[in-house]
C-alpha cells in the first residue's frame, strides 16, 4: 500500500508535458485591419485629449485621413504626426477642425459635462473611465454628442440632458450604440 501511495505522490509531482488546449484560435488581421487598429491605438494614446475633442480617420491602403474637431491646435499636429510614424502609412491627410476660441463655448462645455457625466445613469455607465466615451463639440454655441453609447436609453438620456442646457443654438446627438 505505501508503494501504490508513493508511486502516485510522485506521479503528481511530475509536471505535465501536454499542452495546455487553446479553445480559440489566435486572430490573424489583414494589414488593412492592422494598420486600423494601430491608428486606433496612436490617437486614443495622444495626451491632452478631453471630452471635448473627437478624432476619427478613414484608412484607404496607405492613405490615412484624419477628421474630427479639437479644442486645441497642438492636437491636430500631434495626432498627424503620431500617425505618419506608424509603418505602413505614406500620407496623412489632415482635415481635423480646430474649434474657435470662445469663453461662450467653454460655458457650454462644462456645463455639458456637469449635466451628462453628473447624470445618475451615465456618470456611473461612462464617466469614471480613462477614456469617456461620449464627446461633447460646441463650436458656436451649437453642441453635437458624438461616441459610443450601450444602448438607446443611455444616447436617448445624454440627448435630454444636452437639452437642459441653457444658451445653445442647437443639440445634435450623433451617439453610436455599441454593437459588443
Amino acid at each position: 500500500m505505501k508503494l501504490v501511495t508513493i508511486a502516485l505522490a510522485a506521479a503528481l509531482m511530475v509536471p505535465s508535458v501536454v499542452p495546455a488546449k487553446n479553445p480559440k484560435p489566435p486572430v490573424v488581421l489583414s494589414p488593412q485591419e492592422q494598420l486600423e487598429k494601430e491608428v486606433r491605438h496612436e490617437l486614443l494614446m495622444l495626451p491632452l485629449v478631453t471630452v471635448f475633442d473627437d478624432f476619427s480617420f478613414q484608412v484607404e491602403g496607405n492613405v490615412v485621413t484624419l477628421t474630427g474637431s479639437v479644442t486645441r491646435p497642438v492636437l491636430a499636429s500631434m495626432a498627424v504626426k503620431v500617425v505618419k510614424q506608424i509603418p505602413g502609412v505614406d500620407q496623412v491627410n489632415n482635415s481635423i477642425e480646430v474649434l474657435p476660441l470662445s469663453p461662450s463655448d467653454d460655458r457650454i462645455r462644462l456645463a455639458a459635462f456637469r449635466k451628462i457625466y453628473g447624470d445618475n445613469v451615465l456618470g456611473t455607465r461612462y464617466g469614471i473611465r480613462a477614456n469617456p466615451p461620449i464627446r461633447i463639440i460646441v463650436k458656436n454655441g451649437n453642441l453635437r454628442l458624438t461616441g459610443v453609447v450601450g444602448n438607446e436609453g443611455d444616447r436617448n438620456i445624454a440627448g435630454i440632458r444636452a437639452n437642459e442646457l441653457s444658451g445653445v443654438f442647437s443639440v445634435v446627438n450623433e451617439l453610436k450604440i455599441s454593437k459588443d
